[in-house]
């Protein structure tokens, strides 16, 4: 057996055996049931960070929701995972998604990438088993009709939508320094969806779109393509791809001296990342970013995000909007009285989840789509990520532009 394939079962055992312990009755006590959730991330692969980030998340949530008492209106059953790995690959997603409807879980948690998210959201309805989408963006998930699939947090129109509207005005404020733009992007559906939208709406705030790049995934040169963005000399760069490779462009660009007048992010994989600020602070300096965000004044996110501190994880989006989609299922189970799959997509549909700490206030979803999810706008200033728009959260003022 290679090393890598050693280390990777070494975690996901490991997992396990945390998830199992998650769910063990205290000493002494009667045993209340279980109730199996699916945890479905890409924890192996290309996509391995943020799967694993975003299983810590949900595991967290397991954990804070047995320490309180399990789901009260069900004799205080207690959550237990079932953990699975989606290997950055939609086919494999949708393959544990088979292997869990088999053992029996009420709902699946997961699945991160739009791509994954499409397949295993369409696998879970041929069983009418609820699927609560944590971070997919891809507006597609929730466009075909299916009753037992609910995303919590923004798709990518209505992040784009609003990413343009404060460009729109931060560049007017500014005295429209930024005229052109150009858009690098990953080859998926989220990427490549993520673009698309911006090409159609940039001119309509009066942006000209000098070019628009896609590469693959996963991609460990940006050599050429930060040669290119400086022969184009745009006065914008809109990066939307995933950690690695949104880490690496702007390395390069750093590398290269490519300094435009804004890094302007749409759901930047690594624009709004406690890691990438740490490992690469000059890279990240000025980076605005429009994404899944926390209200940074609700002291419930603060204190979780020092409890992932010291277990030596990142408070990144894939860790607390897992871990808000967990307490959204539990909160459902809690109002359906009930752990089967009918009742617990009744209540989902009825939701209106409001103990949590994203902008986001009482859950109401429509067609699977919770209306009251959006993304704030964030910027690295300081070597540290802070809030720039809404004023309601902002912690900082815009530096905008980066380079006058």
């Amino acid at each position: 057996m290679t090393q890598p394939t050693r280390n990777r079962r070494q975690f996901i055992a490991q997992s396990a055996a945390a998830a199992s312990a998650l769910a063990l009755p205290t000493i002494g006590g009667a045993q209340p049931r279980s109730i199996k959730v699916g945890v479905l991330h890409p924890v192996t692969g290309a996509l391995a960070y943020s799967g694993q980030q975003c299983r810590a998340g949900a595991l967290m949530a397991i954990e804070d929701i047995n320490k309180a008492g399990g789901i009260k209106s069900l004799g205080g059953a207690r959550l237990e995972a079932l953990l699975g790995d989606a290997q950055s690959q939609p086919q494999a997603g949708a393959a544990e998604v088979e292997k869990m409807n088999e053992a029996g879980v009420s709902a699946v948690v997961g699945a991160f990438a739009s791509a994954i998210c499409l397949a295993t959201t369409q696998a879970a309805a041929k069983y009418n088993l609820p699927h609560i989408v944590d971070v997919g963006v891809a507006d597609q998930i929730v466009e075909r009709g299916l009753k037992n699939t609910f995303r919590f947090g923004p798709g990518y129109k209505a992040v784009t939508d609003l990413a343009m509207a404060n460009l729109h005005v931060l560049n007017s404020v500014a005295g429209k320094p930024a005229k052109t733009v150009m858009i690098i992007h990953e080859e998926s559906l989220f990427g490549t969806g993520t673009a698309n939208l911006l090409s159609r709406e940039l001119p309509g705030y009066g942006f000209e779109v000098k070019e628009v790049i896609k590469h693959a995934n996963p991609t460990r040169d940006f050599n050429n393509i930060v040669l290119r963005i400086k022969s184009v000399n745009p006065d914008i760069v809109i990066p939307a791809n995933y950690y690695n490779e949104y880490a690496l462009l702007v390395r390069t660009m750093q590398q290269q001296r490519v300094v435009p007048k804004a890094i302007y992010s749409v759901l930047g994989g690594a624009a709004s990342s406690y890691k990438f600020v740490q490992e690469f602070p000059d890279a990240s300096h000025g980076i605005i970013d429009c994404n899944h965000w926390f209200n940074p004044k609700d002291a419930r996110a603060q204190a979780l995000k020092k409890r992932a501190e010291a277990q030596k994880l990142y408070f990144s989006y894939e860790l607390f909007m897992t871990y808000t989609s967990m307490m959204l299922l539990a909160d459902a189970l809690e109002r359906a009285k009930s752990s089967e799959r009918a009742a617990l997509i009744d209540a989902l549909e009825k939701s209106t989840f409001s103990d949590h700490f994203m902008p986001y206030g009482p859950t109401k979803f429509v067609n699977g789509q919770n209306q009251g999810g959006r993304p704030l706008m964030t910027q690295v200033i300081d070597k540290d990520i802070k809030v720039i728009i809404p004023r309601e959260y902002r912690e900082v003022e815009p530096l905008f532009p980066l380079k006058a």
